[in-house]
């Protein structure tokens, strides 16, 4: 019996020390958009607009590495001159709700907010989130520091295709952005729910 209860405490123990720091807020699909129909891809640079305040070239550069990590497992190659941009937003998340975007006439909720203001995208967001699409879901909650939001968009037809959100890049009790590991850890995270799934070759490596 006392052996039983060990082992219990010690599989409660190893599940709480492998519970991952960071958690998906949203994931969602934008104008029943096939993401598996595009093959390359483009990653927002500081020449397409400016880095969000307190974010440093190093921090860019480790969540742009972690974000081509994953689109490499998914199949798709980076191309300077792909339609397909992956915009990268910062923002400051104490409770998440979500509501419909505003009638048409209206500009829509760019959440999620702190304080009244919006996450901070490379590319600035209203070059393409208009409000024809109101059906979408649109983040209003307000977020704690180091939510880190990814669009794509098809800068061709200056289409959202697809958003999702995860907390926190920063430390805990503190504003320091995490590490390289731990931001692949959530920009991993960032992806769980990403339409497109890892190829099985990369797949299979995941699990070893």
């Amino acid at each position: 019996m006392k052996k039983i209860r060990s082992l219990l405490i010690g599989i409660g123990a190893l599940a709480l020390g492998s519970c991952s720091p960071f958690s998906l807020i949203n994931s969602e699909v934008y104008n029943n958009a096939d993401l598996a129909s595009y093959h390359s891809y483009r990653i927002v640079t500081p020449a397409d607009g400016h880095l969000p305040p307190g974010m440093e070239m190093v921090t860019y550069y480790n969540i742009t590495a972690a974000i081509r990590e994953q689109m490499t497992e998914r199949g798709f190659v980076e191309d300077p001159n792909s339609p397909l941009l992956v915009n990268i937003g910062l923002t400051v998340h104490r409770e998440i709700e979500t509501e419909p975007a505003l009638p048409p006439g209206y500009f829509p909720y760019s959440g999620p907010y702190y304080n009244g203001y919006y996450p901070y995208f490379m590319y600035p967001r209203p070059y393409y989130w208009s409000n024809y699409y109101a059906n979408a879901k649109i983040i209003t909650g307000i977020y704690k520091e180091g939510v880190l939001t990814m669009d794509f968009v098809n800068m061709s037809e200056k289409l959202p295709l697809y958003s999702a959100s995860v907390a926190t890049i920063l430390e805990n009790g503190n504003a320091q952005f995490r590490d390289l590991k731990g931001i692949a850890e959530a920009v991993q995270t960032l992806f769980s729910k990403f339409p497109v799934p890892v190829l099985p070759k990369y797949r299979d490596s995941n699990d070893n």
